[in-house]
Order: structure tokens, then sequence, then C-alpha cells
């Protein structure tokens, strides 16, 4: 399978149709709940799937990417496919991928055959629900097979990966609304009026799909945060005074999303959802390395911001839930090679990082001189380099007093460098 990384991105679904053909066409026996976005869908999903399985529920979650374990990204009811089952099944698709590789369709890349694997495995065990998570776009990415999903979510829309789906809010969140099918309603974060919101609805109104929108405030699917309760309403409940387990006030948007998309469904094939495991399902769900805090003094906390729009976020959740700006901070920063290190890091420097540590991901980076270089540029004074994340770790671990904070962050493959172990040994190794 890491053999088909060389591969690439094969954006496009010819080629993956016919794979999961001679795989008896696994994603036409799943009820699906399909979600899009530039970040937050991932939480979004979690939320989902820790929803319905509150609800008594047997549920598939594939997860895109995973953060410490491969086998995060195909769960049922929040347990990783065994390993057993996750190699039976690339041994089951490796002879149809071979043969396929001898045709005009060509190689099987790293993400279809994982895809693969999670699709054919829910089927396999019967699942009721399967909650799919894009791994990039929507409209040419591999998830996009489901003929007829139960419902489908856009979070929101913000600059990433515009080399592949375009340079302009409207373009990506058209590439985006690929998932939306006939007459199969949607549900959206996005700002109802704004330009990405122009590109969904067109998308809506071109295929009959229904489109609601999730508002803070008031509105038919909205939601209310204060003092870090949260509550919602749409047509078929009001819930208040929850408190969710998954930090920061970013996720307000992602759980009300959550709970409009099963909501919209329509009668005939919707879920049964008692509010009282709605509120369990909301307060229970955890996905790994979302503003994730991993020791308390000092404080550290990983967060898997890799965009503009997630950076944000991030900085807006440190300045809320530690008191960024107040306490001395110490920022460390590895970022992939397709994100740009200025950009991502202009929120965060607003915070005045007292040390920045510039690394890089063991797996597709970002050189640590060009992380240094752009933050240097936005003006952070003490910028220091190491080439891989856990040294960057031991250096931050080295330099902080017990009221400090630290922040690891900026992709997916940095926070996956310090797996839960690894954090228990740098801090032993530290007392």
């Amino acid at each position: 399978m890491q053999g088909r990384l060389r591969l690439g991105v094969k954006l496009g679904n010819e080629r993956f149709l016919a794979l999961l053909e001679r795989a008896e066409n696994p994603q036409d026996r799943l009820a699906v709940v399909h979600i899009a976005g530039t970040k937050g869908k991932g939480s979004t999903a979690s939320f989902a799937s820790s929803i319905l399985t509150a609800a008594g529920y047997r549920v598939g979650s594939y997860m895109s990417p995973f953060v410490y374990d491969v086998r995060e990204r195909i769960q049922i009811n929040g347990e990783m496919i065994p390993r057993e089952d996750f190699a039976r099944w690339v041994a089951i698709l490796k002879p149809h991928i071979e043969a396929m590789e001898e045709t005009e369709l060509g190689a099987t890349t790293e993400f279809e055959l994982k895809t693969a694997i999670g699709l054919c495995y829910f089927a396999e065990q019967n699942v009721d629900y399967a909650v799919l998570e894009v791994g990039l776009g929507g409209r040419l990415d591999a998830t996009n097979v489901i003929p007829h999903p139960l419902v489908t979510a856009i979070t929101n829309i913000g600059f990433d990966h515009v080399e592949l789906l375009g340079d302009t809010l409207g373009k990506i969140a058209w590439e985006k609304a690929g998932i939306v099918k006939p007459r199969v309603p949607c549900v959206t974060g996005v700002t109802a009026g704004s330009e990405a919101d122009d590109a969904i609805a067109g998308v809506c109104r071109e295929k009959d799909a229904p489109l609601h929108h999730v508002t803070s405030g008031e509105g038919e699917f909205s939601y209310h945060a204060e003092d870090d309760a949260l509550s919602f309403q749409t047509p078929r409940r009001r819930l208040t005074d929850l408190k969710l387990r998954m930090r920061g006030a970013f996720q307000h948007a992602n759980a009300a999303v959550a709970v409009a998309a099963l909501d919209a469904i329509v009668d005939e094939r919707r879920p049964v959802l008692p509010d009282d495991r709605v509120k369990w399902g909301l307060e229970n769900a955890f996905a790994p390395g979302r503003l994730q805090q991993i020791a308390d003094r000092p404080a550290i906390v990983v967060d898997v911001a890799h965009n503009e729009l997630s950076a944000q976020a991030l900085a807006d959740a440190l300045r809320s839930d530690y008191g960024a700006e107040k306490r001395r901070l110490i920022l460390i920063a590895g970022l992939s090679k397709n994100h740009a290190p200025d950009t991502f890091l202009k929120p965060l420097a607003a915070l005045h990082p007292a040390i920045f540590i510039a690394t890089q991901p063991a797996f597709h980076p970002r050189e640590a001189t060009e992380v240094a270089t752009a933050a240097s540029a936005l003006g952070i004074p003490n910028v220091r380099i190491a080439l891989s994340v856990p040294d960057a770790a031991r250096a931050a671990l080295a330099d902080a007093a017990p009221g400090d904070l630290i922040c690891v962050t900026g992709s997916f493959y940095t926070v996956g460098d310090l797996p839960p172990q690894l954090w228990r040994d740098l801090l032993a190794e530290r007392k």
C-alpha cells in the first residue's frame, strides 16, 4: 500500500469504479452520510458517527487522513478495523489491482485502495450507516462513488489545494459540491449569499437537491454558544446546554452541521435519534489531533490545522481556551509540501510566540528552513529549527516552564509524528 504513494493523487473515478465492480460494488449496499468541506469535515464526521452509535446503530466511519494509525481511517462504532481484516482485504483486492494495471485504466492509488478497503469492510460487516469523509475536493474524490447517499454536508469553504480545486472560493465550492446528488438533501455551514454559497446553491438547483443552511443565531437549522454551552435547533428538535468533549469554538459549527445533516434525511430513510442519544453522542465524540491536550504543566496542545482557515480557528481557540496571549507560548510548526507557510503562520504569529520551532514531518515535508524563513518574515523574534518533530518537542520541553503553553501544529503528519506513547516518553525524560 505504501508503495502506491509514488502514484500521487489521481482525481477521477473511472478506475476506482472498475475496481469496486470487481469487488461486487460494496458502495451500492451502504446507507451513507457524505461530508465535504475545507476544514472541520473530520470532526463533523466524528460527531455524526458518535450520534448514530449512541442511538444504537452499527456505524462505519471512513476518516481522511489518519493521525496516528492508518486503521483510524476505517472504524465501526469507534473501533478501528482489526489488523487481520485490514490485511485480508488488501490481499483480496491485490490481484484485481494488478490485473487492472495491465489495462488502460492504470494503477490504483493509495487513497483508492484505502477507500476500497473501507467500503468493502463496511458492506461485509452489514453496518446500518456509513459516514464518509471526503479526502480531497468532492467531485472527483474516490469517496464520491455513492449513487444515492442519505444526505450530503459541506462544512465550510476556504483556500486549500488551489492547484487542484481552483483559485477562487466559488471554484473550490463547486468542486466540493460535486458530492451533491439528485433530490438528496444537502446541509452546509457556508454563509448564505457568499460566493461559495452561490456555487453550492447553483449545483443544488441543477440537481433538485434541497439546500439547508446552518447558521449561528436564528434560523431553521441554527446554533448558539455561550460560556462553552451549546444550544441548537432543527425542525425536529431543540437541545440546550451541551458541553462538548472536543474543545474549541469552531467545533460548535461542526456539531451543528452534523445534527442538521442527520435531521435533514428524508422521513422514510431517517434514523431514529432520541434527544438524549443525540446529546450523549455530541458530548462524547472525539477525533484525535483536534485541539487535543496532551499534558497540563506545561500545557501541551496538538492540532492538525494545515491551511489558513484552520490556522485562524486554532489561533482563536488558543486565545479563548488557553489564554495564549497572556502566557508564554512555544509554537512548533511543521508543514507539508503543498501548504504555504506564510498564509498558514500569519494568524498564529499574531499570538506573539516567545519561541517558534520550525520542523518538518517525516512524510511529505516542506523544508524546515522555509517554515523558519516565513516565521521570521512575520516578525517572530526567536525562531529555531529542528530537523524532526520529536527533536522539536524535546527542545520545547527543555525550554518550557510549568505555566507555559506548547502548541504543535501544521499538518496531520506533524501531529502523527508524536503518538501518545512518544509523548509519555518525552515527558518522562523531562522529569
